[in-house]
């Protein structure tokens, strides 16, 4: 029977003991994906600050450097990536901004977890080179997960408390009278993070269209992918449309278009019309929403950011951007955070912390448009993902919830693992193969271009 031969080990096949201690760094990276896109794990500690995440990524990383006979375990060479020093950067701001504040250390022990949520995938990406195949079927499954459930408030009008009139124009929900929408929230507590999740999974959930060749099952896979999409439309999200569209654009851009390019001066010019014509859109939106009053919210979190920053050159700590900001914009309305990655950075963590995250955004978008650019798939879907986050992340900050951060973290790893740790180094052999774009033949195996040889 199938079932007894698979049970039998042969001669060159892994132990048990083997597949287990490999199934257990991809089931870590399952856990902190499926939880990000859920929130199925209590935030509560089993004993002192060790939460279920933290025990799973714990888990995670032994097994991939504990040494197990028949397999070769993880070097410290294999965690090197090009983000190595801003990271390091962005932990030493952090640590002086934290204790110089006099602050807790909780949201500095949740930097250090997101940041072990990014070694654990790189680790996993070049110790099991086919993992990309796992990552892509969960994030296909979070996508489902977050979409469905947003669907399923939009279409029995499940009240959550975000409302909008006229598409996109803000109206509190017991404001009575035709025309009001509800804007889905999905797994989440507000709808700008739901669409900051699916503009971050999406294109990775693309990756499950390029496992299967059956026609049928990728129809599936495709038709899951549009209900993601459908379901970004349902939180009336501005800064997410926009996101998506530049997601989308990208996507386009790097799978259809520009192996058609001849030459740089036509990809420049065509990047620069699709970046005007992005604009277009980002400013219809804004105009149509009549987003004057929103945005003019945003401009006294900006305005505020900066004095506060002048005023304290090495950050005021982890956390405290939304009560400084809300103490010192006026007016009475609370803020939660700075309304922007980079201006949230700077007044937590000073010029140091928004030099390292910008770092952090430059290399990885840059390491992912090489990637692109050499016919890469995880480099293609890896920019229409960070392109619309970071887009997105000028007006609002996702991030600020551990879920997105700890997605973030990921979705860089995936996208850094497959480079080299220096750019010179650009003929360096990786642990981990680099998925390369497929061709779409109509049947047989997928047959992989533009590898290096």
């Amino acid at each position: 029977m199938a079932s007894e031969q698979s049970a039998a080990v042969g001669p060159g096949q892994p132990s048990a003991i083997v597949r287990f201690v490999e199934f257990v760094p991809l089931g870590a990276v399952a856990v902190v994906l499926l939880d990000s896109a859920t929130d199925f794990f209590p935030d509560d500690p089993l004993a002192g600050i060790l939460t279920p995440t933290r025990l799973a990524l714990l888990l995670g990383l032994l097994a991939l450097v504990v040494p197990v006979r028949g397999r070769t375990r993880a070097r410290l060479r294999d965690f090197r990536t090009r983000l190595d020093l801003p990271t390091g950067l962005l932990i030493a701001a952090s640590v002086v901004a934290t204790y110089r504040s006099g602050q807790p250390t909780a949201p500095l022990r949740g930097l250090l977890t997101v940041i072990a949520c990014y070694y654990l995938v790189v680790g996993v990406r070049r110790a099991q080179p086919e993992s990309w195949r796992a990552i892509g079927l969960l994030a296909l499954t979070g996508v489902a997960a977050a979409a469905t459930s947003a669907f399923s408030q939009f279409t029995n009008d499940t009240p959550t408390g975000f409302c909008r009139t006229g598409l996109l124009t803000d109206i509190a929900c017991d404001a009575g009278g035709d025309g009001i929408l509800i804007r889905a929230t999905g797994t989440f507590s507000n709808p700008n993070l739901l669409a900051a999740f699916l503009v971050l999974l999406l294109p990775f959930a693309l990756l499950a269209a390029v496992l299967v060749d059956e026609r049928t099952a990728r129809t599936a896979v495709v038709l899951l992918v549009v209900i993601g999409y459908g379901a970004l439309l349902t939180t009336f999200s501005r800064a997410g449309y926009v996101a998506g569209a530049a997601g989308l654009l990208v996507l386009g851009g790097a799978y259809w278009l520009a192996p058609r390019l001849a030459d740089r001066a036509q990809r420049r010019l065509f990047a620069a019309l699709g970046t005007l014509a992005l604009l277009a859109a980002a400013g219809a939106i804004w105009a149509v929403s009549r987003a004057g009053n929103a945005l003019g919210v945003r401009g006294q979190a900006w305005e505020a950011a900066l004095g506060l920053a002048a005023d304290n050159p090495l950050g005021v700590g982890l956390g405290r951007s939304g009560a400084v900001i809300s103490a010192a914009a006026p007016g009475d309305r609370a803020f939660v955070h700075a309304h922007n990655l980079w201006l949230n950075w700077l007044v937590e963590a000073g010029p140091l912390g928004l030099l390292a995250i910008t770092a952090v955004a430059v290399i990885a978008v840059s390491s992912a448009a090489r990637a692109a650019r050499a016919k890469s798939v995880i480099g293609t879907v890896g920019l229409a993902a960070l392109t619309g986050f970071f887009l997105m992340s000028m007006m609002d900050h996702p991030a600020n919830l551990d879920r997105m951060d700890a997605l973030l973290w990921c979705a860089l790893a995936v996208v850094m693992a497959q480079a080299p740790a220096t750019w010179r180094g650009t003929t360096e052999t990786l642990p981990a193969p680099v998925p390369t774009q497929l061709k779409r033949p109509r049947h047989g195996a997928p047959q992989r271009i533009g590898a290096a040889s």
